[in-house]
């Protein structure tokens, strides 16, 4: 029997879907976990962070990837990624000066299919 056919726009639909939905079950996480959220979604002029988070006078940046695999989804956060994040943690640093205080740290969190959430805290540093 074949399988249906899916267009490529219906895929992205649903892989957009699935992102979205893997953000708001990490905030969950962190939130149960004790973090504060601060952002999500935030966007400036050097790129996007997925989830700001604080906890412990730290400042929290984190890439959330949803992927089948878990090793998948750590390679995807490349050193070009590494980079677009890290610039755009410093613009939101330089625009929320209460926070200039604070530690930085830099997670990745990873949403598989069976439900599965992994937190690789202090994932890389800013060089």
């Amino acid at each position: 029997m074949q399988k249906p056919y899916i267009s490529n726009a219906s895929k992205r639909k649903r892989s957009y879907i699935w992102g979205i939905t893997a953000e708001y079950l990490c905030v969950f996480f962190l939130i149960l976990k004790g973090y504060s959220i601060l952002k999500m979604r935030y966007r400036n002029h050097s790129g996007e962070v997925d989830i700001i988070a604080s906890k412990d006078k730290i400042i929290i940046f984190i890439e959330v990837k949803a992927r089948s695999e878990k090793n998948a989804a750590l390679y995807s956060v490349t050193p070009t990624k590494q980079k677009i994040l890290s610039k755009a943690a410093s613009g939101f640093i330089a625009t929320h000066i209460k926070y200039a205080d604070h530690g930085l740290r830099f997670d990745v969190m990873v949403v598989t299919s069976p439900l599965k959430i992994y937190h690789l805290k202090d994932a890389w540093r800013i060089q």
